[in-house]
């Protein structure tokens, strides 16, 4: 059995940590450097950070923010934020991440999933998908939850897979900072579709819902979250300690 990973989620607009609810209230949560620190000695097994207003905004990620962070961890890093390009992958990847994630970049160039992995391999490109349900659909959305895109989301991460990416980033709006457990039906589903690693994200409120999360969709491979790590409602150390306690294999910290 491959152990399960837990990874906190750094979403950075204008150099600071923030979170909100379905995408909406956004609210500053801390400095982004010292958050990455503090889960780098936790025992997170990674670290994602989105630079959540740099395509909406229409212009390049926080590289200089992005460098402090990377200089801080030393597990891995998946990047992401208006990831147009080869170029962005380049520059994103020499300041330190270890993976790029890509969402509405390959939404507006499907080719580019193909392109990257090809020059960087598939284990560095992560498609990352923000999904919500429209008539009973999974269709996928982007510019932060803003954009429905009319795309039916199962078909595009089977796409994606086939194209070249190495892993999922599958993140719920109906769910996302709720804190009333992970979408498993919308999991399943995509489960079931793919072979490709599945991050899951959107909805972990407690310990029991990492616990749900595996028993029930156990092609998860790993559970992401913001807010209950952020505001130390659950410390990432009892987090694993409690699922090793339930038969749930954890990588060592």
């Amino acid at each position: 059995m491959v152990a399960k990973r837990i990874i906190p989620c750094l979403d950075i607009r204008h150099g600071r940590v923030v979170k909100g609810v379905n995408f909406e209230g956004i609210q500053d949560v801390d400095d982004p450097v010292s958050l990455a620190r503090f889960y780098n000695e936790s025992g997170a097994d990674e670290l994602v950070f989105y630079d959540i207003t740099a395509s909406v905004e229409g212009r390049g990620l926080f590289t200089d923010v992005l460098e402090r962070v990377a200089s801080e961890v030393f597990i891995p890093l998946t990047v992401g934020g208006s990831i147009n390009t080869l170029d962005d992958f380049d520059r994103v990847l020499k300041c330190g991440a270890d993976k790029v994630s890509v969402n509405s970049g390959a939404i507006k160039n499907p080719s580019l999933i193909g392109e990257a992995a090809k020059r960087y391999g598939d284990q560095c490109v992560v498609l990352s998908m923000d999904v919500k349900r429209v008539d009973g659909k999974f269709t996928l959305f982007t510019a932060g939850g803003r954009v429905n895109t009319g795309i039916d989301a199962l078909d595009w991460a089977v796409r994606g897979e086939a194209a070249g990416a190495g892993e999922l980033v599958l993140n719920s709006i109906d769910t996302d900072g709720v804190k009333k457990g992970f979408d498993i039906e919308m999991l399943s589903a995509f489960a079931e579709k793919l072979s490709i690693p599945i991050i899951a994200s959107g909805g972990a409120g407690c310990m029991e819902d990492f616990k749900t999360l595996f028993e029930t969709v156990p092609k998860v491979d790993a559970g992401l979250a913001a807010s209950i790590f952020h505001f130390k409602t659950v410390n990432i150390k009892d987090l694993k300690d409690y699922l090793i306690e339930n038969n749930i294999e954890m990588r060592k910290i």
